[in-house]
């Protein structure tokens, strides 16, 4: 009780130094996103050949294309002003027809989660110049997807049913009947699978246009969670000016329903629907479904609840005919990658596996035969990019270290040769043939310079060498990048950020920021501006440690959290906290640490321990209880709450805080519809029950990301100033 009191008044003090300055640093403000983001290029829309590509002019006004190796302007491919029936006053994006005759334009989206979104959608032939509204019936469409053949289109509407346009005929089928609201959705996945699935959309079109394939998403069973909304000064609401509202959607948090999903087929000849049978009865998930190069080869990918086990179907859509071809299995969770970066192409596949402890690219056919281990050696294989017309292929991986991604090629011997230089962090895209790559490239002094090479690796341009950025924080500091060996003798990843004029004779305090997820990175020789130079500019040295759990060091380091999500984090995370309190020029009573989403849940278990080398802490959106959290998600580390009923207990900071010892400020977005404010909510209620309580700033209708009007401002300007409170 008597630590509590003292607990009060410090906490007491700290809120009238944070609210006696509550005037953002302008100063901040150019580390803060957006003024800190680097020019970035986008893959652009490239034609079949990878001779030529489109893009949308900067008024959105006019599709142009350029000749890909000068960037020479080649011709208007549509210009808003001289189109025919019908006429737009601009364009926001717009996608390319396989066969190349016409577009898909979009205007007034309206985002709906973090992926998905709804627009006005026009279709527009090249030729003609003729621009209709892809729907007569519905105002706004989503995810609508070209045939190969581009004389159809196919698109959920409003209703949660698929529709198909046929653009010859200007005609409008309906696919499914049975969409409605929380209830079934056709087509594009519920929210589970749109955020830890990483997929928008969920249908898939045979290779000679006569088939559609399409994921069915039955949510009726799944609990609804609701949230208030307020009237607010971003964007004001002004019909919850007296009277909150409310938003309602299915969103399954562990252990609970799942959608209950299933794989259709419509045959655009005779307009019917036939349910495929997928012949096992022990998955729970279908993240992708995509054809194989052949129309009677649909390659559906299922997986257990516990996503230990991914079993790969290849299905003829017309004979209802089901054969599995890959079981890929694992004692923890599978890594996404499996089967998000599954690659099809006509006569065989591409998985990613982590079968020999570190995650490698593997080639079958489809019969189920591996017929090429593309990589092997003890790193890890993060993108497979595909083959060229040689049979090279092409990833990116750690090959060179875990702080570093490298883009190479590997020949016909398997003999791999680095495409990018071996130290900092480069990605690369491809044309449709190969022809040509850019590649992203930057380190820790270089911010990205996108450059456009042949497929013999010789520089035909530099399409951004961000040279403005990098004169702009030429004096920001840069990161030290450190190995931290702990007491049970872990080599930890971290980097460090020194004050200006640093004198290693003096005594700082410290900033650790982190993100610690499973399979994260954080420490990377790349490019990055952020709060932490700022801080840094400030008289604070910031670090950041990866610890175990995380990502690039292989399946052994990342998985040993299994079904305990907390533990090793907290222990190497304080670790590296102490060793910074053993450094000469660290004040080690005057060490804070800080983190967003994970981050914050790492950072309340960081502080939840009788013994925290931490004196302050900043949790920003934080989980307090992974029974809070959707199944997915929490389920691929942890499992369910029935089957690991002691390690939900102990991985919760919500069940700790009779340990917080030190000043906590949390903040949340009334409307994260990721991590539920209730996560904040039910914590501050266990610390009143325990006796103590937290500073706390909460951001009105803001989302996960916490941004627009000046919030992301206001995150790290509190951020700051609390720390300035507690730790000077």
């Amino acid at each position: 009780m008597k630590k509590a009191v003292t607990y009060l008044l410090m906490a007491t003090a700290a809120f009238q130094a944070v609210s006696a300055n509550i005037s953002d640093d302008k100063n901040l403000a150019e580390y803060v996103f957006p003024n800190n983001s680097p020019a970035r290029v986008s893959r652009p829309a490239y034609t079949a050949d990878g001779l030529h590509y489109l893009a949308l002019s900067a008024d959105g006004q006019k599709i142009v294309k350029y000749e890909t190796a000068s960037g020479k302007e080649v011709e208007t491919v549509m210009d808003v002003t001289h189109t025919r029936e019908t006429t737009i006053s601009s364009i926001e994006g717009f996608t390319l027809s396989p066969d190349g005759s016409k577009l898909l334009v979009s205007r007034e989206r309206k985002a709906i989660y973090r992926r998905s979104s709804m627009s006005k959608f026009y279709v527009y032939n090249i030729r003609t110049r003729q621009l209709h509204p892809l729907s007569v019936n519905f105002e706004y469409q989503r995810e609508p997807l070209f045939s190969p053949d581009g004389r159809m289109v196919a698109f959920v509407g409003p209703d949660n049913n698929i529709h198909l346009h046929k653009i010859d005929y200007n005609t409008e089928v309906d696919v499914t009947t049975d969409g409605k609201t929380d209830h079934v959705i056709n087509g594009v996945p519920d929210w589970v699978y749109e955020e830890e699935f990483t997929t928008s959309s969920s249908m898939a079109w045979a290779p000679d246009n006569m088939t559609l394939c399409y994921i069915k998403y039955n949510e009726t069973e799944v609990p609804a969670y609701s949230f208030p909304l307020y009237e607010g000064t971003c964007d004001p609401m002004e019909q919850y000016a007296l009277y909150p509202g409310a938003f309602t959607y299915k969103y399954p948090v562990a252990g609970e329903p799942n959608s209950k999903v299933s794989v259709h087929s419509y045959d655009v000849d005779n307009r019917k629907t036939k349910n495929l049978d997928i012949p096992a009865g022990n998955f729970e998930y279908i993240p992708r479904i995509a054809y194989g190069g052949s129309p009677d080869r649909l390659i559906v990918t299922t997986l257990n609840r516990a996503q230990t086990r991914m079993e790969l179907f290849s299905m003829n859509p017309r004979s209802n005919v089901a054969k599995s071809i890959l079981v890929e299995q694992e004692q923890a969770w599978l890594e996404p990658a499996v089967y998000e970066n599954l690659t099809l192409n006509a006569e065989n596949f591409v998985i990613l596996s982590s079968r020999t402890g570190y995650t490698h690219a593997y080639q079958y056919n489809y019969s189920g035969t591996m017929t090429r281990a593309i990589t092997k050696g003890e790193f890890d294989v993060l993108e497979y990019y595909g083959t060229d017309a040689r049979g090279n292929h092409y990833v990116q991986s750690t090959a060179t270290g875990p702080i570093n991604r490298v883009v190479s090629r590997i020949d016909a011997k398997g003999i791999m040769k680095h495409i990018t230089p071996e130290k900092g962090c480069a990605s690369a895209w491809f044309t449709p043939t190969k022809n040509y790559y850019t590649v992203n490239y930057s380190n820790a002094q270089t911010p990205p310079v996108y450059t456009l090479r042949t497929i013999a690796d010789k520089d035909v341009r530099v399409l951004e060498d961000n040279a403005k950025t990098k004169a702009k924080y030429a004096s920001a500091p840069r990161r030290e990048f450190i190995t931290v060996t702990t007491p049970e003798g872990i080599s930890i990843n971290a980097y460090m950020l020194k004050p200006a004029n640093f004198n290693p004779s003096g005594s700082y305090p410290v900033i650790m920021t982190q993100y610690s997820g499973p399979g994260s990175q954080q420490v990377l020789d790349s490019w990055t501006i952020d709060w932490d130079c700022y801080a840094a500019m400030q008289g604070y040295i910031v670090i950041c440690a990866d610890g175990r759990g995380t990502g690039g060091r292989g399946r052994a380091w990342e998985t040993i959290v299994y079904r305990n999500l907390g533990h090793y984090e907290t222990i190497d995370q304080q670790a590296v906290a102490r060793w910074a309190a053993s450094q000469p020029y660290v004040d080690g009573k005057r060490i804070g640490i800080c983190g967003w989403s994970y981050g914050g849940y790492e950072t309340l278990m960081c502080v939840s321990t009788p013994s925290t080398p931490f004196a302050a802490a900043v949790a920003i959106a934080p989980v307090t209880d992974w029974r809070y959290y959707d199944t997915i998600y929490a389920e691929r580390y942890m499992l369910t709450p029935q089957e690991n009923e002691d390690g939900y207990q102990t991985s919760a900071p919500i069940n700790a805080v009779k340990n917080l010892s030190v000043p906590l400020l949390m903040m949340h977005g009334t409307a994260d519809d990721n991590v539920h404010f209730m996560n904040t909510v039910q914590y501050t209620s266990a610390l009143q029950a325990a006796g103590k309580w937290c500073d706390m700033f909460i951001y009105p209708n803001m989302n996960h990301s916490i941004y627009g009007c000046g919030a992301r401002l206001s995150v790290y300007s509190r951020m700051l100033a609390y720390f300035g409170a507690n730790l000077r």
